[in-house]
């Protein structure tokens, strides 16, 4: 009887602790302009828009990107309005400095500089972009698969890196240039045969350090596949390592190429390269300095603006950055 006593008073206590209704007057409805005063949202995005966002924050990279959409357009352009073609020789205006017809001047056989170099442009582009995408498209998939498969299959494809590793990359080039001639198909076959190495590798140990984590456990536990584990959930959180890997690829890929051109055994005569440029202008470097600025420059200027944009698009797109 005593505890039921105690518990009642206990309850009246507390019911006249408890704070009295408050009279309707003492509230105002607000205004429905003054709800959404302090409401702050955050615009939503896609993917690659916020990427493009977070790119054009880097002015380097931006600008990067403005030359080489400079330089294509000029490559494409330039010869077809010219009124000079790449190949087209005037023995009466040899080695001509820079005018309104020629603003680059004319090399040891009348031929326009400036038609020259964006022919060449187009050569070595071609091969740069295109052994880029065979590196990332053989690389990822082959590293992505020893890495997560592991195990006797990750051990026999290793073995196969290793042996294409150690043989050196211009004794590819010799051999195919035998086989296939001096050509761009040549070129690029001798470029990209060993170039994906060190994206597979790459890729691998990424790939294998990724796969133990949770998010990558909690996919497989949910039943997604393993082609979809890899390439939505692994391959995508090492993005930032392909993007560098493979603008780097690009500028890497033409300086190989203007190097086969400049000993000689890559695009053969009479068409433009950046490289078969520089070979013709070294025994005239003394005389005429600027026949070989031209096109050494177009190399550089370009080399370093895929650089800039390698370096934003690894901060753009790696999932990690956001």
């Amino acid at each position: 009887m005593e505890k039921t006593k105690q518990a009642s008073l206990d309850a009246e206590k507390i019911a006249s602790a408890a704070p009295q209704a408050l009279p309707d007057e003492l509230f105002e409805e607000l205004d429905s302009s003054e709800k959404d005063s302090e409401f702050v949202a955050m615009e939503s995005k896609t993917y690659l828009q916020d990427a493009w966002s977070r790119f054009r924050k880097n002015k380097l990279a931006l600008v990067g990107l403005v030359f080489i959409c400079a330089m294509i357009l000029a490559a494409i352009f330039v010869p077809i309005f010219s009124p000079y073609t790449y190949d087209g020789q005037d023995l009466t205006a040899r080695n001509a400095g820079s005018s309104w017809q020629h603003p680059f001047g004319t090399d040891k056989f009348g031929r326009d500089i400036l038609v020259r170099v964006m022919y060449g442009a187009r050569i070595s582009l071609s091969v740069g972009f295109a052994a880029a995408i065979l590196n990332l498209i053989i690389g990822v998939t082959y590293g992505g698969i020893c890495g997560y498969i592991g195990g006797k299959v990750d051990l026999v494809l290793m073995r196969i890196v290793d042996i294409l590793y150690s043989v050196p990359t211009l004794l590819y080039v010799i051999l195919i240039m035998l086989v296939f001639g001096s050509n761009i198909f040549s070129v690029l076959l001798a470029i990209s045969i060993s170039s994906w190495v060190g994206m597979a590798r790459q890729v691998r140990a990424q790939v294998m350090s990724l796969k133990e984590q949770e998010f990558a456990q909690a996919a497989f536990v949910i039943g997604a596949s393993r082609r979809h584990i890899l390439f939505k959930h692994l391959v995508i959180n090492c993005i930032g390592p392909i993007i560098v890997n493979t603008t780097l690829m690009v500028p890497s890929a033409i300086f190989t190429e203007a190097f086969l051109a400049f000993v000689g055994i890559g695009i053969s005569i009479p068409m433009a390269s950046w490289g078969t440029m520089a070979n013709d202008a070294r025994a005239q470097l003394m005389l005429y300095p600027m026949q070989m600025v031209w096109p050494v420059a177009a190399i550089c200027l370009t080399m370093l603006s895929l650089h800039f944009i390698g370096d934003g698009l690894s901060v753009a797109l790696d999932p990690r950055e956001r």
